[in-house]
């Protein structure tokens, strides 16, 4: 499941090609891809964990509120920000002088680690009025507990900022596998805390609790495992508050519009969490779920790629022919894996979330509103993965201001089109049944009364409204993007038939998958999922061959080496 061949994931730990040889895009989208898809998968499993012991309950919804608030810092100062800011400035500077790269690199990392320290404490001392401004509907025991978890869950996100320095350093030498690994620590440390609770016979207060101490500890391993590697690819790494070197002042210049527009945006992709408190109990739990599903994808293949190549567009930015063509391919690649996972979604979303969660305290029910917020989601997968590689590309072009202001676009219009659609969504509830009613449609655009909003029981559709407004906004960011990037280097697809045929591809596989679930609906989930999967991958696979799909073609040719090889 990597973004195309590559060396074996062993392969990783070695030195790897130094920095003035030719880069290798796909064998470096595969190390980014293969460490992503271990820390996806070990993430997999701590939502599994925790859906059999909080399922959607008052302590899941106060856990997963408490992961997003603290988490507007680690998306203000992390991965993206210093994408923008330090990445293009560091990657240039280590092919022409690595020992003034690492005196930048120690400053940035200091003048970072000072600012991290500061808005950490101010989180903690506001953690209060934080999540009484982020999660307005909540009240009574789910509030005092969201408040206790997020001064926790901040002291963790503080070490995961760092952490997105460290990616920052090792991806511009090249050195992907790591730190996109790494995470997996992160996961596995929230896991032992809960499992350990769990044994202990703690309720689903405690285990919510022991799932925030358990992210703060793996924040610090998640940093302590990537540090020796940083250490032995920089020169003259020396940790200071220096703004002498006018790279760091390029840096820190870049910085400002990066966090000034990353902070509206976040504001307004954390808005969905102020609506989803507004709705029926297990709205706010059932979206982070379905958020896991929706970012695997994006993370696989919009991150992997848009990582992979962000250093090789800064390198090549003077060169717009050599950018151009480099975009063009990451555009296919990405289309190729992401349009197959969005049919996929659609047509069998309910056998791979109740593969992978339904367990304990998460029953059929929350496997189908989990399914129908995915689906919803997935109608913008395509649009959002993307546009990681367009952000990357306009990165390294210098330019920050665009993907600011579209991203700030696509959430207003998320927010504005969500708060109209979930109040309509929230009068639908799942039942034994099948989805009821509850008044007239169209509603009023307020809330349901909390006597009605905090009764459990049967499951409410408002959180299908949220997504369904972040899938059709996410078009909009990548028009912007694509518009903009159009002006500075021309053309942005090499071959326009090529969606169109993968698109051909993974409606077959859809069909072969809706014709294979059919006939096997008798039998139990786990057998039901693995028939109606092998069909459908088969179908894709062997259909983008047949229509000369070029990322299909390189992966044909790829296996028939391997096993020549062998």
């Amino acid at each position: 499941m990597t973004s195309g061949p590559g060396p074996d994931p062993g392969d990783a730990g070695s030195e790897g090609p130094r920095p003035t040889e030719p880069a290798n895009s796909r064998r470096s989208t595969s190390l980014v891809a293969t460490g992503i898809l271990l820390s996806r998968l070990a993430g997999l499993v701590r939502e599994r964990v925790i859906a059999h012991y909080l399922g959607v309950s008052l302590a899941a919804e106060a856990f997963r509120a408490a992961m997003r608030i603290p988490n507007l810092l680690q998306n203000l100062l992390g991965e993206g920000v210093l994408s923008a800011s330090f990445v293009p400035v560091y990657a240039r500077l280590v092919d022409e002088d690595e020992e003034r790269a690492g005196r930048v690199a120690g400053a940035v990392a200091g003048l970072l680690t000072a600012l991290v320290a500061l808005l950490v404490l101010v989180g903690f001392l506001l953690a209060r009025p934080l999540v009484l401004i982020l999660t307005p509907g909540f009240a009574g025991e789910k509030l005092e507990l969201t408040v206790t978890l997020t001064r926790i869950s901040f002291g963790g996100v503080g070490f995961l900022v760092l952490s997105a320095w460290c990616i920052g350093v090792l991806n511009s030498h090249r050195r992907f596998f790591l730190s996109y690994v790494a995470p997996v620590i992160w996961n596995a440390a929230m896991i032992t805390a809960v499992v350990a609770a769990a044994l202990t016979g703690a309720g689903a207060s405690d285990l919510a609790t022991a799932l925030a101490w358990g992210a703060v500890a793996g924040g610090v391993l998640q940093v302590s495992v990537q540090l020796p590697g940083v250490l032995r690819v920089t020169r003259g790494l020396r940790p200071s508050l220096s703004w002498r070197l006018p790279e760091v002042r390029t840096v820190m210049r870049r910085l400002a519009p990066a966090v000034t527009g990353r902070g509206s945006v976040q504001l307004l992709a954390n808005f969905d969490l102020v609506l989803a408190s507004l709705l029926g109990l297990g709205a706010v739990a059932a979206l982070g779920y379905a958020q896991i599903f929706y970012v695997l994808p994006i993370s696989l293949f919009g991150m992997s790629v848009a990582a992979a190549e962000l250093p090789e567009l800064s390198r090549r930015a003077d060169d717009l022919d050599d950018l151009r063509d480099r975009v063009n391919n990451s555009l296919d690649r990405v289309a190729f894996y992401v349009v197959p996972v969005a049919v996929a979604y659609f047509v069998a979303g309910d056998l791979i979330v109740g593969l992978l969660l339904q367990t304990g305290r998460f029953d059929s029910d929350a496997t189908t509103l989990v399914w129908m917020i995915i689906a919803a989601y997935s109608i913008g997968l395509v649009a959002a993965t993307s546009s990681r590689v367009l952000q990357s590309a306009l990165y390294a072009l210098g330019d920050t201001r665009t993907p600011a202001l579209a991203s700030v676009a696509r959430f207003a219009t998320a927010a504005a089109l969500g708060a109209a659609l979930m109040f309509q969504f929230d009068r639908l509830r799942l039942t034994d049944a099948g989805i009821a009613g509850m008044g007239s449609l169209p509603a009023p655009l307020t809330p349901l009364p909390e006597a009605v909003r905090a009764v459990g029981g049967d499951l409410r559709l408002g959180a299908v409204g949220l997504a369904l407004a972040s899938g059709a906004s996410a078009w909009l960011e990548r028009a912007w993007l694509s518009r903009r990037l159009r002006q500075a280097v021309g053309r942005l697809r090499a071959d326009p038939d090529t969606l169109g045929r993968i698109v051909l591809a993974a409606v077959a596989a859809g069909a072969v998958a809706v014709a294979v679930r059919v006939a096997a609906s008798g039998l139990s989930l786990v057998p039901r999922a693995v028939i109606v999967g092998g069909p459908a991958v088969a179908t894709y696979a062997l259909t983008t061959v047949r229509l000369r799909v070029g990322e299909a073609v390189s992966l044909q040719n790829w296996v028939r080496v391997r096993l020549r090889g062998r």
